[in-house]
């Protein structure tokens, strides 16, 4: 599959679908206090960098990185379920690693629901490593801490 990744519009059509795709799931899988997406605005601000996987002009992911200064942070990862295992979410994942690098970032935080097995995995492969809450996060029960050392 040739995919590629590359900076985008979290408001144009194909990113901003799939974001409300994952914004729904979020709210159906977690209590509301547990859901800390951004929300499409938000990821225009200018210390976030988001990206989009595409094959074919089809936006199949997206993934964002958020500059927090002693760390970037992985937000708004998510692939569409037609994609899914298909090497979509490495490939986003891949391209936020290196503009972390890029901008001297010393290491890479996430949070992501505890019921994301596939995630869980996804980020695993990747050389991540459970940790505990960070940032202004609170030790959330289905919330699911990990960091990845640059």
């Amino acid at each position: 599959m040739s995919v590629t990744v590359e900076p985008g519009d979290p408001r144009a059509p194909g990113p901003a679908a799939l974001l409300k795709q994952s914004h729904a799931l979020m709210e159906g899988l977690f209590p509301a206090e547990d859901n800390f997406y951004l929300d499409i605005d938000a990821l225009t601000a200018p210390h976030i960098a988001f990206f989009v996987a595409l094959k074919a002009g089809e936006t199949l992911g997206t993934a964002a990185l958020a500059d927090k200064g002693a760390y970037g942070e992985v937000k708004s990862m998510f692939v569409a379920e037609t994609a899914r295992g298909l090497g979509v979410g490495a490939a986003l994942l891949d391209r936020l690693e290196a503009e972390a690098r890029q901008k001297r970032m010393a290491v890479l935080m996430l949070e992501t629901g505890n019921v994301l097995h596939a995630a869980h995995r996804l980020y695993a492969r990747a050389g991540f490593v459970e940790r505990g809450p960070f940032g202004d996060y609170p030790d959330a029960n289905s919330s699911l801490f990990m960091e990845k050392r640059l």
